[in-house]
This record gives C-alpha cells, structure tokens and sequence, in this order.
C-alpha cells in the first residue's frame, strides 16, 4: 500500500449517512433475538425478542413494566399456523417528525413524531416462510401490526385466530362492555371492574394500574379484516379476539397484506388519553383530491319526536316525514343559525316492523306525503343543508344494490350528508357487523359516498379506528349508548356517570354522535325513563363531546324563547385545539377547546350525580388578551332527578391568570363562552 493513504471504512460512512436522514438500518449479522427502540422523548421502550422461536414483544414507560414479554401469532385454517421456529433475519429503524392538517377535528394540526422498528423474520424449518412485525413508538404510546409480504409460500390464507396477547404485570382495573351482549353495535354501558372479572371486552377498554398509569388498548387502520376484542385469558392477560364470519373463519386475506394496528395509548393522568392522536397518526393520509366539501356542521332533526312517540316513521296520521314538517324545521333552522335537517321516515320501507325485514326498503322511492325535490329546493332557498337518511335493518347487499342509485338521487337534489342506519343484531341475517364481512360494507359505502361527494354519519357501525384521516367524509358515528335511549329504555336511560366515562372510553375511537341539547324533561314514553342530567349539562355536553356534524336533538318548539338557546347556536362543532383542564373518570371531567375559526374558546364541565366544585384555571387562554367569559351554570336548586331547569347565565372580564369557581348540581354542568375583548 502506498505510504500516506488511508484506509476508509465505506461500510461506516454509508450507516452514519442512512443514520442521519433517518433512512432505515438494516442489522443482518449475528441473526440478533432481541432489539428495542425507546420513544422520542426516551420515556417509554419497545423490546422485540425471540425465545425459543416465539415472537415476543414488551412494553415500559420509565421504571414502570406496562406489558410484560408478551406472545405474537396466528393460527390459521387451510396452512400450518405460524407463531413458533421463528428466526429475525433483518431489523430495521426510522424516525420521523412531521406535522400534518386535517378538514376538522379536535386540533387543527397533528404532529407524528415516533421511532419505527420493522422486524423481518422466517421460520427456522418447513417451508420457511416470511412474516414482519412493525412497530411505532410515540410519546404516548404504541402501534404494531403484522406484515405477511409477498412471497411463493403463502397465497391465500383462511385465520383462525390472531394470537396478540396483552400481558400486564398484575391485574389492573378496568373499564369495558361485553362483546355481543346488548347488541352488536356497543351500546352497553361502561363498568369498571378487575380483569379478573371480565370475559370477551370490547375495545377501546381502558385500564388504570396499581402504579397510577392510564392506559388504553384499541386499534388503528381497520381494514379488510375482523375488528379485533379482547378475550380474558388470566387475571393479568388478555389475547386478540377476533370477530368471526358467521362460518367461524376470522379473516379471508392473500399475500401480501396487512393487519389494523394493535395500540396501547400510556398516560400518566387520565386526561392524557383524551388528546392522544396516535390513532389518526396510524392510518394513511387523506386520499380524497378535494375536500373542500367536507364540513362539519350543526343541525336539527325529524327524529326526537319519534322516539317520543310524538311521529312515526311508518305513513299514517302521525307520520313525521312530510314535506309541510320537514319545511316548518327548515325554517326554524333558517331563522336561527342551524345549518342542517335531518329527515327520517321519507322514504317507503317504515310501514309495520321495519326492523324485521330491510329489504322492504326503498332508498330512492319517496312517501306520498313528502316531495324531496321541492323540499330540497326550498331548503336550497333558505340556505340550510339537508341531511338524508338510508336506514337499512342491517340489510347490508340489499343498501349496496342501491347506493349508486341513492346516492346519485341526493346528489342531484343538493344532499351533501347521509345518515347510515344498522338497527339489527346481525348484517344480512347471519354476520356481525364488527366482524370482516361489516367491515367491508361499511368501508364499500364510504368509498362510494365519496365518489358522489356525500359525507357520512354511520349509525350502528363498527367501531372508529382513524378512518377519518383517510376518508374524511366519514364524519361522525355512534357505536356508543347515545341520548335516544333517554326516550324508550325500560332501565331508566343514561345514568349521570355516563357521559363522564365516555370521554375515556369509547371517544377514543372518534367522533360520537351522541345527539345532545335536550331542553324539556317533562315527557313520558316509558315511566321514569328520561334524559338524566340538568339543563346546564346538556349545554356542556356540546363541548365535552366532540362530533363535526353535531346534533341539536330537542323538538324546535322546545328552543323557542330559551336563553340557553343562544349557547347552542354560538357553539362550533369543529375545534383547533383541545385540552382537557381536571378529570377523574366516571365522576366528572373538564375540557377547554378553541373555535376552528377564530380565537373564541369554549368550556364544558360536567359531573355524575354527586354535586362538587370545579376550578377552571384559565391558562389556556392567550396571555395579551382580555376575554368575556359567558357562563352558563346551574342554578341553586338544580338537581338531575327533581329539578333540571335552573339555568344561571352570567359574564365576567377574564385574562390566562384568571380561575373561574363552578358548583356543578348532582348530575350538572357548565358551559362557558370565551371571546377576545376589543382593546381599540
């Protein structure tokens, strides 16, 4: 060699270049049995191992063991199952730091900041066949999923069973609802209870540890495939569920494919997992062009008046669905700001038990009493939006041999939004609607409403995992135990503690169309069932509960001449930010979110049955600003059972270092308007 050169190390050069973009590493030697990456911040750590051959995974946040060395698999039908004689042949790392803005939401932009560990391994023997693990560790929490590339071993696969388990280092608490008890669209209410005490839960299912963690497992992309519950195995571990078609297969795929993202959200208050966006964060970006369509909007509906029994859905004397009501509601949207109507019962199919047979329905064939193209001219005329109804019965191949035709139908009429209706235990006779079969429905119809620039609010759905990202038009769900059941269920209705659960709970899988804004209490369909909070709590719940297209459920008659009126009209349904200010779960919770826009903040408090005393700090707030603060409270005398009525509207001059003192009533709230004071 001649004298004076020097050896370069290409190999290294090349590393600390992939290194220092952030472009993958690919670790081959040594065939490694274990890696870990820890989260951007180096509070929590990811640790994938292999131990005698089974895919392992493990979880932590600081001192503290979140899930403990835990299994990863599957078992399948028509080819051996592949959860063992596992060998890692490539691991692979990446960050990111990006920032993305979404239509609407709870924040008007999103930061994804997480470390990627990307696992490739093969079976040691047999056929040696190919499967990956993926996994992002954010701030606050996890993401995996499962790969199965493309690959002369596997074609088209039948499973039988995902084997994810959830292995905690003790048993924890928790809050869930069965699987398939009530219905199959999760309206159960929320209990909370030792694993030990569970069987199959639904997710999200929310748990809190004996070291004062918060933690929340649900999924993220749910795509083609069954939605994933939580079958009880020991007192400290669960194993993925997945929902079945009616045959017992889980999931029909063929290589290569993809599984929804297994998430576990860890926080330190429970406050914490209300603003985690590590689901929206785990699907793809937005893949529809234009969007500018998409808007969230505030609207009334032909509907309260039917679950108290006031109209019906079928034709006769009471129907509800005419044209002479559905202009009466048109108008009073008009003259108060509200920017939709929702119309149930147009349409023919609602005459006898409608919920027995979907088939009887037509989704393009109108009453004889209600004309859609002039009720949607004159709508047109008042600049108030039409929102339509397809209610199915879970007649789901029946709702797809219409949906070009249907929805080809509004949009000519100027009918931007649909509600979706599933109300039977089972889609098509026989399969669940969380299960792949629902999953594929429900995805067909979104898709196809995009294609004719119609927005959705799904009702009797499979559960939100972030499908909002991708296509935004899926603007609101249920998927919950909503207000309704405050006219008709023979328990009562929603207790107090309820609407304190949810936020924690099934919220984190997205917008609910809960359908608050009940002013009247003073109905009876079945004795001593009614809407179980006070008046001031109904006015907060526009706040604590986010949905973009958001319900102002009462009868019109019952907002004439009230002036709490005036906070549901103000009241936006889209927020740029959101911060949840004190909160314990099921006794009551604070949130503070801003108006998408402009610079006005609103507040909603709101508590179980038990009367208590919330200050709000008011940190949030700009520090160079003065605000008027309008404060909707209870009254002295209110009380959820005896006397919801009481409403205290008062004002005050408040800056970022004020505290406002609330006494919220048993089963009571408050809500507060936030404006910026003029300094000119």
């Amino acid at each position: 060699m001649p004298l004076g050169i020097k050896i370069i190390d290409v190999r290294k050069i090349i590393r600390n270049i992939f290194v220092l973009f952030g472009v993958s590493l690919l670790i081959t030697s040594c065939n490694p049995s274990e890696e870990s990456i820890s989260s951007p911040d180096g509070s929590l750590k990811l640790t994938f191992l292999v131990e005698e051959g089974v895919p392992m995974y493990a979880f932590s946040k600081g001192d503290s063991e979140v899930i403990q060395p835990s299994s990863l698999g599957f078992k399948f039908l028509n080819i051996p199952d592949m959860n063992a004689d596992f060998e890692i042949i490539g691991i692979h790392k990446k960050s990111a730091n990006l920032v993305w803005e979404q239509p609407y939401g709870e924040f008007k932009t999103i930061t994804d900041k997480h470390n990627k560990l990307f696992v490739e391994l093969q079976e040691k023997g047999g056929k040696k066949r190919l499967m990956n693990v993926v996994f992002k560790l954010f701030n606050d929490g996890l993401g995996f999923r499962y790969e199965f590339p493309k690959q002369e071993q596997i074609d088209s696969v039948q499973i039988a069973d995902e084997l994810t388990a959830f292995t905690f280092p003790e048993e924890h608490e928790v809050w869930w609802t069965p699987v398939h008890s009530d219905n199959s669209y999760y309206e159960s209410f929320y209990q909370k209870t030792p694993i030990g005490d569970t069987d199959t839960i639904n997710t999200p299912a929310t748990f809190e540890t004996k070291d004062g963690l918060y933690l929340a497992i649900h999924e993220a992309n749910l795509t083609d495939y069954a939605s994933m519950t939580l079958r009880k195995v020991k007192s400290n571990q669960y194993v993925s569920e997945l929902v079945p078609w009616a045959n017992g297969v889980k999931v029909y795929a063929k290589a290569p494919f993809v599984t929804p993202w297994r998430t576990i959200i860890v926080a330190e208050k429970a406050a914490d997992l209300v603003t985690s966006t590590l689901m929206l964060n785990l699907n793809e970006p937005c893949v529809i062009a234009d969007v500018s369509w998409i808007e969230p909007s505030k609207y009334i509906g032909i509907w309260w008046g039917m679950h108290l029994e006031k109209y019906t859905w079928g034709q006769g004397p009471k129907h509800g669905a005419t044209t002479k009501n559905a202009k009466e509601y048109i108008d009073f949207a008009a003259q108060n700001g509200i920017d939709g109507v929702l119309i149930e019962g147009w349409n023919e199919g609602w005459d006898g038990d409608w919920t027995a047979n979907g088939t009887a329905f037509s989704f393009t064939q109108a009453y004889p009493d209600f004309d859609l193209e002039e009720v949607c001219r004159y709508a047109a005329t008042k600049n108030v939006r039409i929102i339509g109804h397809h209610e199915t019965a879970g007649a789901a191949k029946h709702y797809e041999n219409q949906l070009e035709e249907a929805f080809a139908l509004y949009q000519k009429n100027g009918i931007n939004a649909v509600k979706t209706g599933y109300v039977n235990k089972f889609l098509d006779g026989k399969e669940w609607h969380d299960g792949q079969y629902g999953v594929r429905h429900y995805r067909k119809v979104i898709e196809t409403a995009a294609n004719y620039q119609i927005m959705i609010d799904n009702h009797e759905p499979v559960k939100g995992t972030g499908l909002q990202r991708t296509y935004p038009n899926l603007m609101t769900q249920e998927g919950g135990r909503g207000q309704e059941y405050d006219a008709w269920s023979a328990d009562g209705g929603n207790p107090p503690e309820h609407t304190t659960i949810m936020p924690f709970t099934r919220m984190l899988s997205g917008p609910f169309d809960f359908t608050p804004g009940t002013f009247n209490f003073d109905y009876q369909v079945i004795e001593g069932t009614r809407v179980q909070t006070t008046l001031a709590k109904q006015l907060a719940l526009f706040v604590v509960i986010y949905s973009p297209q958001q319900m102002a459920s009462d009868l019109p008659e019952n907002y004439v001449d009230k002036p709490a009126f005036e906070f549901l009209k103000k009241v936006p349904c889209s927020w740029a930010d959101t911060k949840v200010l004190n909160a314990e779960i099921g006794q009551y919770v604070s949130m503070a979110r801003k108006d998408w826009n402009n610079d006005d903040w609103y507040v909603g408090s709101i508590t179980n049955k038990e009367a208590r005393q919330i200050e709000i700090q008011l940190s949030f707030l700009d520090a160079d600003k003065k605000y008027k603060a309008e404060i909707y409270s209870d009254g002295a005398e209110a009380h959820y059972r005896t006397n919801p009525y009481p409403l205290v509207i008062s004002s005050k001059e408040v800056d970022s270092n004020s505290v406002i003192k609330l006494n919220l009533a048993p089963g009571g709230g408050a809500a507060i308007h936030f404006t910026p004071v003029s300094t000119e």
